[in-house]
């Protein structure tokens, strides 16, 4: 019953004018607002400041501010394996495995279309048909910034306005398409593995999604939008694994695409292992 009523929930409340409001506190400077509010926050999911460059929940202009807080140097060391598939992000797997006819598994009984999530685009699904996919959920307590699992050149961005539904265990079980549904900024990179995504998925009360070379992707009447980069005299773009990438205000998933044949998975990460970060979550073949 508490699952049904949760998810009913979902499907009835103003999603994105709880995120605004969530934003508009998250951005308040004011202390007798601010200040609670973090304090409640480290509290509540035990977060661990003691990791964090700047250890001092007080010194933050705001929630936001707080919430995407960098780690001390040395905290996440990224993985010198020189194959190795590094985690984007903090979290744990919401799941990981192949892309079968053009579908990814989402959670027992639930899946969705790989064009879908791309933005509806053919021509950039079929870059990851029968490729290999890994969704990871950053829970509220986690370190919120997003790093690039391989080195490569973004190629372009796709901004895919929708939904915003949580993206928990509960809903990702219940609710249909749910990672094909939500707002997400789909950031495409050419590899020397191939092409690889990095997809930032939004959710219940996130109030924004920030890429490091385009800052606040905001949606504008919920049409989808494409930047490309990598052409004409554009100066290429270009990252080592383990850079930072992008970041969640207040966190969400990030889902991985690489192509056929490419990817080996590390046998041990199942659905709901803990990640962290630069570690290792499977190699590159080619």
């Amino acid at each position: 019953m508490k699952t049904a009523l949760f998810v009913l929930f979902q499907h009835l409340a103003p999603q994105h004018l709880l995120s605004h409001v969530a934003g508009f506190f998250a951005e308040c400077t004011v202390s007798w607002i601010k200040k609670p509010l973090i304090e409640w926050f480290i509290k509540r999911y035990k977060v661990d400041m003691s990791i964090a460059a700047n250890p001092d929940p007080e010194s933050y202009q705001h929630f936001n501010d707080f919430f995407t807080r960098p780690l001390a140097e040395g905290q996440r060391p990224i993985s010198d394996e020189p194959n190795a598939i590094a985690c984007p992000a903090d979290g744990c797997i919401s799941q990981l495995g192949k892309i079968e006819h053009g579908r990814i598994f989402q959670a027992k009984g639930q899946e969705y279309s790989l064009q879908e999530l791309v933005g509806g685009d053919k021509a950039h699904a079929e870059k990851f048909q029968n490729g290999h996919f890994a969704t990871v959920y950053l829970s509220p307590k986690d370190y919120h910034r997003v790093h690039m699992p391989l080195a490569g050149t973004l190629e372009s961005m796709i901004h895919v306005p929708g939904d915003l539904f949580s993206v928990n265990e509960t809903t990702a079980e219940n609710v249909p398409r749910l990672f094909a549904r939500n707002e997400r900024v789909v950031c495409l990179f050419s590899t020397t593995a191939g092409p690889m995504a990095v997809i930032l998925v939004g959710a219940m009360i996130v109030a924004s999604i920030e890429t490091t070379w385009a800052g606040l992707v905001t949606p504008i009447k919920k049409q989808i939008r494409t930047w490309d980069y990598n052409v004409g005299n554009n100066t290429p773009i270009n990252f080592e694994k383990g850079d930072e990438m992008g970041r969640f205000k207040l966190g969400s998933t990030a889902i991985v695409l690489l192509g056929e044949g490419v990817a080996d998975w590390t046998e041990t990460l199942e659905a709901q292992s803990p990640v962290l970060m630069g570690q290792s979550m499977g190699e590159i073949l080619v």
